[in-house]
């Protein structure tokens, strides 16, 4: 008796069942996989896609044969408008993300549900002042269940996970060492003649953090710790063009890496020009990208190979070395034509920016200093081992002359004890 009162009212106000029909979709079943079902020729559609909600909606809304037109409805707060459609078409649909059109979203214990729903505004045509359908809203709901995906692939979070936060705020351990002939070990002293190769290894310690790639971005070579002392001399440049191997030497990177987090290279070793302290500061900024990551002109380490004229990688394609005979390889940054005393502390402090997100730590690290004396027979060193061998042996004298001493102060003092203790005897004259 109920339903046939209900049916009644629905009947007497919308001018049919077609409208009760559509919101006894309860109206709207749906399952787990996306899929709405409901009555046969239901008037609206729903799938609940992994990011996605689509919705159908017939032209026929109501059941009467008076259709809908598209510009009638909009779907959520936003009032989302409908895909373009021909006359033709019987149907009219909606393809919104799930975080769109002011869709709501409520976490419960066992799913996550997003609302929203289907308005239908009516307008009058043209010049006439009537309308032949009601004002209708449906409520749209998808329920995700939180304990597995809704689909067979895999759900793509679209915020960054906290473990991945932690790990990339954590400080990375950056080291540059001079290394030995065989790269076996560090190198026990900064000494060095001219003509001799310099070995540096650049690490990152990455402890627990995702595996990751370092670079040399830029180094400059100067005869004090200090960043902007002035001569200077690059080295590496453009984000990893070792540019010190365009010169009479025979600097380079070298292949294959140990590990990604270890960059090797050498260079021929120098000293600065009417500079007498004969002493080198080498700084370098390295930073660290994720092993997965290729590759770019960003990120690079490019050696010059003076046989073929031409740049060479470490790793990644050739073209990335392209711009280390043009300077421009991207970013602002450290260029060896500007100089380095008018470089301001900050622009040594702040990395270049990067275009991505990824980079996680960079840091300026300073070895030295790196001590070049001439070669064996050099005028200089031979006036420090004369001035050495001077000093020793002035040294050995004085001891002999203490020993010397000493020895006789000893040997001398028992004889002088019998002295004292013999009766003394004066020779007397008789008188005759």
């Amino acid at each position: 008796m109920m339903l046939g009162y209900r049916l009644f009212i629905c009947f007497l106000l919308w001018g049919g069942t077609g409208l009760c029909y559509s919101h006894s979709l309860g109206l709207i079943q749906r399952d787990t996989q996306g899929l709405v079902s409901s009555k046969p020729t239901p008037p609206v559609l729903v799938k609940c896609l992994e990011a996605q909600l689509v919705v159908t909606v017939s032209k026929n809304l109501f059941g009467t044969g008076k259709l809908v037109r598209p510009s009638d409805l909009t779907l959520g707060p936003q009032g989302c408008r409908p895909l373009p459609s021909e006359v033709s078409d019987d149907v009219i649909r909606f393809e919104v993300g799930l975080h769109e059109c002011g869709n709501r979203v409520q976490v419960t214990h066992d799913a996550l549900v997003y609302s929203t729903f289907l308005l239908h505004t009516p307008r009058p045509v043209g010049n006439l002042a009537i309308l032949r359908t009601n004002h209708a809203e449906v409520p749209i709901e998808c329920h995700y269940p939180r304990q597995g995906n809704v689909s067979s692939l895999a759900v793509q979070p679209t915020w960054t996970p906290f473990r991945t936060t932690v790990l990339f705020e954590e400080k990375l351990a950056f080291s540059l060492r001079l290394m030995e002939e065989d790269w076996s070990a560090e190198k026990t002293t900064p000494i060095f003649q001219l003509g001799d190769t310099a070995r540096l290894q650049a690490e990152v310690h990455t402890g627990s953090h995702v595996p990751l790639r370092l670079f040399v971005d830029h180094c400059v070579a100067t005869p004090m710790p200090a960043k902007t002392t002035s001569p200077h001399h690059a080295i590496i440049d453009f984000h990893g063009c070792l540019v010190d191997g365009l010169s009479d030497s025979a600097s380079e990177f070298r292949t294959p890496r140990p590990r990604p987090d270890t960059l090797q290279f050498t260079v021929d070793v120098f000293h600065f020009a009417n500079d007498s302290r004969n002493m080198v500061y080498i700084t370098c900024h390295l930073k660290v990208t994720s092993a997965e990551q290729a590759p770019d002109q960003l990120n690079k380490a490019c050696s010059f190979n003076k046989s073929a004229d031409s740049w060479f990688p470490v790793e990644g394609t050739k073209d990335i070395c392209d711009c280390c005979n043009t300077g421009d390889c991207g970013t602002p940054g450290l260029s060896r034509w500007t100089p380095l005393d008018q470089l301001t502390v900050s622009q040594w402090q702040k990395p270049a920016p990067r275009r991505r997100r990824h980079v996680a730590e960079a840091a300026d690290i300073t070895v030295g200093p790196l001590i070049f004396l001439g070669k064996a027979g050099d005028s200089n060193r031979g006036r420090w081992t004369s001035d050495a061998n001077d000093s020793m042996l002035l040294g050995l004298g004085l001891v002999g002359s203490m020993i010397l001493t000493l020895a006789m102060v000893i040997l001398g003092l028992p004889r002088r004890q019998r002295d004292v203790s013999s009766p003394l005897v004066c020779p007397v004259s008789a008188s005759q």
